[in-house]
This record gives C-alpha cells, sequence and structure tokens, in this order.
C-alpha cells in the first residue's frame, strides 16, 4: 500500500526543512563523494539520448583499489573519464564494470585514491518515511535530507526493471549517480532518475529513484575481475515501451536493433510474448527475460495497423550493442 499522500507529503516538507547535523554528513563521507566528468567515444549509440559530454557523482567505495560507485548510464560507451576530489585533485579514470540488470556503473582510478572509502550499508532495512541524507558533489547541491516515500517495483521504457527501488522526496534535479546513506553514514542506493510518481497513486508527486545497494553486493566480485556479472546475459530486444490504458505501445526501436531488423515500429501494440497474453510492461520484462538467453528467438504477438501478426526477434546481448565499448 502506498503512504497516503498527506504522510509522504509531510515527511517531504520535513525532509526539506532539516537542518543535517555533523552525524549526518560527516568529513568522511563528504571526502568520499567525487564527481565525474565523462566523454564519450565518437559516434556513440546512447548520445543522442545521455549526450556526448557527461556529469555526475560517484561514490568511493574502495580507496586502495580506487573504486567508484557512480548509476551506469553515465559511462556507457565512455572515451574518457575524469574525477575530481572533493580537494580539487584530478584524477584519470576508467570504466571497471557495468550492469544493465542493476543499472550500477563502477569507475576504476588506476593509481587508487587518498579518498576515504563509504561502508556499504543495508538498503532492506530501509523503511518508508526514514529520512536520509543525500550526497552529491558540490556542483550538484552537495548534502540535503531526503524522506523515503515508497519502496516499490520501478519500471523503465528501456527494457529495465528492479525490485523494491528506493523512492525519496524532496526531488534532487541534479542528481545522476548521488549517494543515499542510512543514519550511521552508509552507503545504501545510488542515485538514478528524477521521476514524477514517486507515490504511484495516480497524482504526481515527484522525487527521486535510488537503485538499492544490496543489488550490487552479489555483483561486486564479478564487476571488478570481469567488469559485468557472470552467467548468461538477458534478451535484449532494443525497443522503447510506453503502458497506456493497459495497452503496451512501442515509442521506440534503436537503430540496428534487434526490434528494428525484426521490424517492430513505433506504435505497434505488443500483444503477448511466445504465445503468451501479458499483462503489461513489467509482465511483458518477466516473459522475455524468461524466454532464454541472450541471441535465443523470441516470438512476439504484436498488432500492427489493424492487423495481429507474429514477429520473430532474434535477441541480442545490450553489451554487444554498445561495441566497440568495453571495460578495462
Amino acid at each position: 500500500m502506498p503512504l497516503p499522500f498527506f504522510t509522504a507529503a509531510l515527511a517531504s516538507w520535513r525532509a526539506a526543512y532539516t537542518e543535517l547535523g555533523a552525524s549526518d554528513a560527516t568529513p568522511e563521507a563528504s571526502d568520499a563523494v567525487v564527481k565525474l566528468s565523462i566523454k564519450a567515444l565518437p559516434g556513440a549509440r546512447t548520445a543522442d539520448t545521455l549526450g556526448t559530454e557527461r556529469e555526475g557523482t560517484g561514490i568511493v567505495i574502495d580507496d586502495k583499489r580506487g573504486l567508484i560507485l557512480t548509476i551506469g548510464y553515465l559511462v556507457l560507451e565512455a572515451e574518457s573519464i575524469l574525477v575530481m576530489t572533493r580537494g580539487s585533485r584530478i584524477y584519470p579514470a576508467t570504466v571497471a564494470g557495468y550492469d544493465h540488470a542493476s543499472g550500477f556503473g563502477l569507475v576504476r582510478v588506476a593509481s587508487g585514491l587518498d579518498s576515504p572509502a563509504i561502508a556499504l550499508g543495508d538498503s532492506s532495512s530501509v523503511r518508508e518515511l526514514h529520512t536520509m541524507t543525500v550526497v552529491s558533489h558540490g556542483g550538484a547541491g552537495g548534502h540535503s535530507a531526503a524522506a523515503v516515500v515508497a519502496r516499490r517495483r520501478f519500471t523503465g521504457w528501456w527494457e529495465y526493471m528492479i525490485e523494491d527501488a528506493i523512492f525519496t522526496s524532496p526531488p534532487r534535479y541534479e542528481h545522476s549517480g548521488a549517494g543515499l546513506l542510512d543514519e550511521n553514514g552508509r552507503l545504501v542506493g545510488i542515485a538514478s532518475l528524477w521521476v514524477s510518481d514517486a507515490l504511484e497513486i495516480g497524482a504526481a508527486f515527484p522525487g527521486n529513484m535510488f537503485v538499492p545497494i544490496d543489488l550490487l553486493k552479489p555483483l561486486l566480485d564479478d564487476l571488478v575481475s570481469t567488469g559485468r556479472s557472470r552467467g548468461p546475459a538477458r534478451p535484449w530486444l532494443g525497443v522503447y515501451s510506453e503502458q497506456h490504458e493497459g495497452h503496451l505501445f512501442v515509442s521506440r526501436t534503436l537503430p540496428g536493433s534487434p526490434a528494428e531488423r525484426a521490424g517492430l515500429e513505433r506504435g505497434d501494440v505488443i500483444l503477448g510474448v511466445a504465445g503468451e497474453t501479458i499483462g503489461g510492461q513489467s509482465d511483458f520484462y518477466y516473459k522475455l527475460w524468461s524466454s532464454g538467453e541472450a541471441g535465443c528467438d523470441v516470438m512476439l504477438q504484436v498488432l500492427h495497423e489493424k492487423a495481429v501478426r507474429q514477429v520473430v526477434v532474434r535477441t541480442a546481448d545490450r553489451m554487444d550493442y554498445l561495441r566497440p565499448w568495453k571495460v578495462v
């Protein structure tokens, strides 16, 4: 059950006027927050949606190995990355790992860092109405308080879905890669998005969506050692979709993607996967991802210009679509 509107609004208002004390923004936490400046590869496929020059926040999680956690879309197809610490030291960095399923990106400074690391907390203990600390680099607003207004599934239009995402308010507009700290100064989430429906009650309630840190813990060793999660990759179509009045519409197919090659078009309505009807965007993803590994054929039932047709899509690994980019 979502929080009542008034309860969430009051919690957000209180957080907005909370003065952070010394325990909320310790010197160690402040020093672990860095600024990331990213330049994308020439001809990057993500340039039209993410831009060629990107800026956001990173959180040092291992100073000896120079590991910085951020939101993954900042570092996709990165040609160069610069890390600026609170003391205005600048380090060149590379992409250490990326995980599309969770959305995390990992950056590495080969020489290590003189900034202390933030300990990872337990995001499962974060509850609605908790007041947390949001930390970002100074140019993106620095530190502020926010109230947790929802814990629920988040479903994105770019073939992305996570369970138990953390939604906070009031919103931060310069949010990309910001950290969410618990009362003990431990990292429990990484900011991904500004959203208009943090409460999901059919009325506007703006906030931010944070990816829970517990999703990183089983992935971290793999990201450090191989740059990605071990195991088979999910089947990926390269389709953007929107749910409207119970129907799932294709809003875009990415150039050169499996969806475009199979003939899917903007305005098509996806009715089913492998002969099974879908109950919305979340159900579509569940059925798509359970159909096999990346590279398998998936049959979609699609309404196209008032006629239902069967469309076979040869799926792909999204990381292959982004080549020649690679983690180092």
